[in-house]
């Protein structure tokens, strides 16, 4: 068992894994396309050869991420490897510089464990103007944000 920074190889792995809860409506789809232009945000965890989880850190802006594409097969959920991914994701982003982090997620709750606090959308118009405006769920988004202030 390993969290690794993901190689292009990694890709059809992770558009697998994203599909699969995408399709349940449990989070936004993305292209294989996307993956591959995006690869060197994510973060996969292996477990015997297996990617099992998956999780990216975008940059928006000079200190503002955001933690995308988070997701854990279910056969390996509640063993810590989304909070491993989300805590890689943090280190990264304070390594950056970047200061503050947020994700939009159906489930507030597992990042509020984390040290998040829900928030407004409207505080990341860099998001809202550049990626949620193309979204199908745009004017029913039910995504809550949450966000965390770095050092």
């Amino acid at each position: 068992m390993f969290l690794r920074k993901a190689k292009v190889n990694d890709a059809v792995e992770i558009f697998r894994i994203l599909q699969h809860f995408a399709f349940r409506e449990v989070l936004l789809p993305r292209s294989l396309n996307s993956i591959y232009e995006n690869i060197r945000d994510f973060f996969v965890y292996e477990e015997d050869g297996k990617i099992v989880g998956v999780g990216s850190l975008h940059i928006y802006w000079e200190d503002l991420a955001e933690i995308k594409s988070l997701a854990v097969e279910e056969g390996y959920q509640n063993k810590k490897i989304g909070t491993k991914i989300v805590e890689a994701c943090l280190e990264e982003a304070k390594q950056l510089g970047i200061k503050q982090v947020f994700a939009l997620t159906y489930v507030p709750e597992f990042f509020k464990k984390l040290g998040f606090e829900v928030t407004d959308k409207s505080l990341f118009p860099q998001k809202v103007w550049t990626e949620c405006i193309h979204c199908v769920k745009f004017n029913d988004c039910k995504e809550i944000p949450v966000s965390i202030r770095l050092g």
